[in-house]
């Protein structure tokens, strides 16, 4: 891009800029011309010739210069986007800035004494924009900065086509122009899509970089356990200062959410044409889905119908301006507008599944982790969405993704934050009945999966991902397995058949958790079996009919159960169960789990290439903390049951005994691998055994176990379809004890999994601005790089 002399000049200004001892006046247009008039350098271009230390150097060795360069630069920025930037040279000095402050932003960041600098104010830059030299009016920089990116990214010719008929037509005013007549794609709101120009994408990427930026302030301070921390540079460019927040937030939803990188539908047309627009699409996504950084636990937004209020009641809110992107998202409400979302964003995170049955066929995309907290962000903000979600079978297009980003990720320790938003958005998901009637539906989308061959319906496929995930994922997911299963007996109760293979799967687990030397190795290991029965007795009690293959896989088990019933509490069989445990942990046993071949086509899930890099996750709260416990009435509505009193019988509700505050503590300090400073004692046993929820499950084998044997005496029968067609006609209406209420555990926010959010979120920005290398060896706070 540029050209030798012009990279020479740039290279001796950076040296000047370095050596000069003494400071340079702001005055001084021959000198600071230097860095972006004359040249035409690209942003990696700058990142070469501005290397880390001699910005370091300066910031330490002659501060006043490197404010001067910032300040000029800025300026510069401002002037543009006063003039409308209509002059090739104007629009060259104008990247060259945006350039130029993407390099230099993170090391001022990184230093806690320059934090204020861009908030402080520069003498004679009023907020009336004339220069007038009243000091009360002064804007921060950091405010200058922030209004002339958004216009910059509404300036006619230069990031947005001009609706000049002909160029005798005077220049459209800058100031006069109404940019929601120029949002940059159709969709949400906006119904027409103007011709796509590669040079506009290609500047709008570049001021969107500069504003990811000015936005990774948050990545320099460390993760905050209130989490109320409010990023000033999202805080004031999402307010209502900026005159653009609301086109510019359509133009960043509908560009993400109208991408189709297969190449306008045909297939291997990528190949042909590069493809301009991806690059566009990930900046913008990055750059939505910072701006909707927001604590939704603190904030005002209660909701009243499903509605969020939020936005007409801002009192309770924390002082200072309200976030227009979160509040625009939270009220988009019509049908056709969360069809274009759902539909952009299933297709989009479809877009690695269609690679591997076409290879090649499309051009695959990378930045489905942002997607995904796009898609969370949407959820957890509009609940009007949510329900569209659930209302169809659309869903569907959402869960499959998801799982096979699970299932591909469960080796990859570098993966561990893909593994757990793809949990999180399930969990979330699982809170409402119609998520567990969607997946009745038959799976025959055969995307290549390494997981046992199957035939059954959505349900069948979540619980044999989920069951590969906990028997053959790695150490770090542990975690997460309580997650795992609360989403199965949250949609349990609607499951209508069950496949043979997903009902072995789940009498496997229960098998693998009901070891004693599993029970007695954590404090909160049994919790995995109180809810492997709670699924269980849901399937029988509510869905009986249609769960013949699970019935016989619990009459096949039957001896697993009669275990747990008869489960050891004395010490010597404590201490014989847990010598087990001394020797090196192994992953959960897949013993008995008969695991058929897999699917064709698919590969193995691997671990990450040795090396790798990754970012640290603060821990995630306990399940206790994630959820919130409601009980199904008879009406299908949801009674929460945090305010009412704890039930007292246990046979009612095993497990509304779970988090006492003593288990929580147990939680904190014990893991199943760090179990050193835990003791199992038999009090502690019985005080849980006795609250296993066995008592359906031993009526329904005292019951069918004898007609079963009885048949297989009388008939010689060896055959299970015989046995599978006797319990498909069987029933045992009036036999089971009286229906458990439904008992359903709904995500809840809060700011443990909001810091969790936050972390995550600038982690995978980190990692995925390679070039430039915008974070990469800077001093960042919010989390640690590592590598795996």
């Amino acid at each position: 891009m540029g050209s030798a002399d012009s990279k020479l000049n740039f290279r001796k200004a950076v040296i000047q800029l370095t050596t000069k001892t003494q400071p340079v006046e702001a005055t001084d247009d021959a000198f600071w011309d230097q860095f972006w008039a004359d040249t035409a350098t690209s942003v990696q271009d700058v990142f070469a010739l501005v290397p880390a230390a001699e910005i370091r150097a300066v910031r330490e060795e002659s501060p006043s210069n490197l404010a001067t360069l910032c300040y000029k630069a800025v300026e510069k920025l401002v002037q543009g986007a006063e003039s409308g930037c209509h002059s090739e040279k104007e629009r060259q000095i104008v990247l060259n800035c945006s350039r130029l402050l993407t390099r230099v932003l993170p090391y001022i960041f990184e230093d806690p004494d320059w934090r204020g600098f861009f908030w402080s104010t520069v003498p004679g830059a009023g907020r009336g924009g004339q220069g007038e030299d009243d000091d009360e009016n002064a804007r921060p920089l950091a405010e200058s900065l922030l209004l002339a990116i958004a216009d910059l990214l509404f300036c006619p010719d230069f990031t947005v086509q001009s609706h000049r008929r002909s160029t005798v037509d005077s220049a459209e005013d800058i100031h006069s122009l109404d940019s929601c007549e120029y949002i940059w794609e159709a969709g949400v709101g906006f119904a027409h899509s103007p011709q796509p120009n590669y040079i506009h994408d290609m500047n709008r990427m570049e001021l969107l970089k500069l504003l990811l930026t000015c936005f990774s302030e948050a990545m320099y301070l460390p993760p905050a356990p209130d989490s109320s921390s409010i990023n000033p540079w999202v805080q004031f460019f999402c307010s209502t200062e900026n005159r653009h927040a609301l086109p510019l937030f359509t133009s960043l939803l509908n560009t993400v959410c109208a991408y189709d990188p297969v190449g306008y539908g045909i297939p291997y047309n990528h190949l042909l044409f590069s493809d301009y627009r991806e690059p566009l699409v990930e900046e913008a996504a990055q750059v939505l889905i910072v701006t909707l950084d927001h604590d939704s636990a603190t904030s005002a937004s209660p909701t009243v119908d499903g509605t969020t209020t939020g936005t007409a009641m801002d009192d309770a809110d924390p002082p200072g301006p309200e976030n227009l992107f979160v509040n625009y998202l939270s009220r988009i409400h019509r049908e056709e507008d969360f069809q274009f979302i759902l539909k952009g964003i299933a297709r989009l995170l479809s877009n690695p599944l269609l690679q591997t049955y076409l290879p090649n066929s499309t051009k695959k995309i990378q930045f489905h982790q942002e997607l995904l907290v796009l898609f969370w962000k949407l959820c957890d903000f509009n609940k009007k969405f949510l329900f569209f979600v659930l209302k169809s079978s659309d869903v569907l297009d959402i869960l499959v993704p998801i799982l096979y980003f699970l299932n591909d990720a469960r080796a990859d320790q570098s993966r561990v934050g893909l593994m757990h938003i793809g949990v999180f958005i399930l969990l979330l998901l699982s809170g409402e009945r119609n998520f567990g009637v969607r997946l009745n539906k038959p799976y025959s989308v055969r995307v290549p999966m390494d997981i046992p061959v199957f035939t059954g319906t959505h349900a069948d496929l979540l619980i044999v991902v989920f069951h590969k995930i906990i028997t053959s994922g790695h150490q770090r997911l542990q975690p997460l397995f309580d997650c795992l299963l609360t989403i199965v007996v949250n949609v349990s109760p609607y499951l209508k058949s069950l496949s043979m293979v997903a009902a072995n799967k789940l009498l496997h687990l229960l098998e693998a958790f009901s070891t004693t030397w599993f029970l007695f190795s954590a404090a909160q290991n049994h919790h995995l079996v109180f809810f492997l029965l709670e699924v269980f007795n849901n399937i029988i009690q509510y869905q009986f009919d249609g769960n013949s293959n699970l019935v016989y896989a619990i009459i096949r088990k039957r001896s697993v159960f009669h275990q747990l019933a008869n489960l050891p509490t004395d010490p010597p069989a404590i201490h014989k169960a847990l010598q087990w445990r001394r020797r090196p942990p192994e992953p959960l046993s897949r013993a008995g789990s008969q695991e058929g071949a897999s699917m064709e086509g698919s590969r193995p899930a691997v671990p990450a290439e040795p090396g790798t890099l990754k970012t640290s996750l603060v821990a995630t709260p306990g399940i206790d903390k994630l959820t919130e416990k409601s009980q199904v009435s008879e009406d299908g509505t949801l009674r929460s049951l945090e305010s009412a009193p704890q039930q007292s019988s246990a046979e009612d509700s095993p497990a509304t005994e779970e988090p006492s505050q003593a288990w929580r503590e147990q939680r904190r300090l014990s893991s199943a691998s760090a179990s050193g400073q835990w003791s199992p004692t038999s009090e502690w046993i019985l005080s849980w055994k006795s609250k296993l929820p066995l008592q359906t499950i031993m009526r329904l084998l005292q019951v069918l176990v004898p007609q079963v044997e009885k048949i297989c005496i009388d008939k010689g029968l060896t055959d299970e379809s015989e046995i599978l067609r006797f319990l498909q006609h069987g029933t045992l209406v009036g036999l089971l004890p009286v229906p458990h209420p439904i008992l359903i555990r709904k995500y809840q926010a809060n700011s443990g999994t909001a810091m969790w959010f936050r972390t995550y979120m600038w982690g995978v920005i980190y990692l995925r601005n390679v070039d430039p290398p915008v974070w990469y060896d800077t001093d960042v706070k919010l989390f640690e790089i590592q590598r795996v």
